[in-house]
């Protein structure tokens, strides 16, 4: 049986060790024994300032500017481009919501936007410029959006996600699986969420019994992108979710400097499966303003992935998708014949 973490009066408060999360880039490269001026730092970011707890930091290598985890948080100029094809919305996410904070893109699901809020600015994240204050379905919207659900009984499967939904108290959860499990349509219940990898105290016994309660099938899929970002900490999290009875999944972003070699993602998929996760999707970078830096061209992604599906077995090798907007499902990069 896998020992759970203990009752919160006997262990770190994830609230409080998100609230002290690294705000800045002088702090972090400071943690990590860094020269700033082997880097070229993004001196502002008021609209999307880094943020990173501290177990994530600790599993970065001190002295290394090409950290694979480091190259996900932190500020560059590269950020401050203009690039053609970058965009604030480059999924047309705002006209996919006949209610604020709630998306119907594709037959049979819907996701809605439960929070602003996460655990770590990832620097790619295609929703650094969504607007959380005027569509969150859980302010002055949230009856609308019932309603809106309740008149799609061909909605059976809500996906949470933001932001990012753990990042809301366990009451608060509470509240929001409790109106959607009344809906008798609804069948699974879907959590997006990078928090398990990133702040992993996060799986705690209120977070597991709240899973275990839940009348919805439970899939939850988490977001890492490099093993060294699974350490004993976040693989007990990882088992200790499963044992709620959550089917895991992964999804990744495929990103330069970061997996863009076959080795890394060979790693990851082992990695993943030893915590037992499923690779689900590897995602090529949504065009996002701000990290078109982070971008690989297609022939090369299929180029890794053919190499990835070379090495490993089927079930750990991550479909290889793009989202297009307007677009009835994501659509899979494949070899070309050319």
């Amino acid at each position: 049986m896998i020992p759970r973490i203990p009752h919160p009066e006997h262990r770190p408060d994830w609230q409080s060790l998100l609230a002290g999360a690294v705000r800045s880039s002088e702090e972090l490269l400071r943690l990590l024994e860094l020269d700033p001026q082997q880097l070229k730092i993004q001196p502002l970011c008021s609209d999307f300032p880094l943020r990173v707890p501290h177990s994530y930091v600790r599993r970065m290598a001190k002295g290394d500017i090409h950290d694979p985890l480091l190259r996900q948080v932190l500020p560059l100029v590269e950020e401050t481009l203009q690039v053609a094809g970058y965009s604030h919305d480059p999924l047309a996410e705002l006209a996919a919501m006949p209610s604020p904070g709630l998306l119907h893109k594709y037959h049979g699901r819907a996701l809605l936007t439960v929070t602003g809020a996460c655990a770590i600015h990832c620097r790619y994240c295609f929703r650094r410029h969504y607007p959380y204050s005027e569509a969150n379905p859980l302010n002055s919207h949230w009856e609308q959006s019932l309603d809106y659900l309740g008149r799609h009984p061909e909605i059976n499967e809500i996906i949470l996600s933001g932001g990012d939904p753990l990042s809301l108290t366990d009451l608060r959860l509470r509240e929001i699986t409790t109106r959607l499990s009344a809906l008798p349509q609804l069948q699974t219940l879907r959590i997006h969420t990078r928090i398990p990898i990133v702040l992993p105290e996060r799986v705690d016994d209120g977070l597991l019994a709240l899973l275990e309660q839940q009348r919805m099938k439970v899939v939850m899929v988490v977001h890492c992108n490099h093993a060294n970002e699974i350490d004993p900490a976040v693989r007990g999290a990882l088992q200790l979710l499963a044992s709620s009875g959550a089917t895991l999944l992964n999804q990744s972003v495929l990103l330069q400097g970061v997996n863009d070699s076959a080795s890394s993602l060979i790693d990851l998929s082992r990695t993943l499966f030893s915590a037992g996760v499923l690779p689900y999707y590897l995602h090529q970078l949504d065009h996002v303003h701000g990290a078109a830096h982070f971008a690989i061209e297609d022939r090369r992604a299929v180029a890794l992935i053919e190499a990835v599906r070379n090495a490993l077995p089927g079930y750990l090798v991550p479909r290889l998708v793009q989202e297009q907007p307007g677009a009835l499902a994501k659509s899979p990069l494949q070899c070309s014949n050319n």
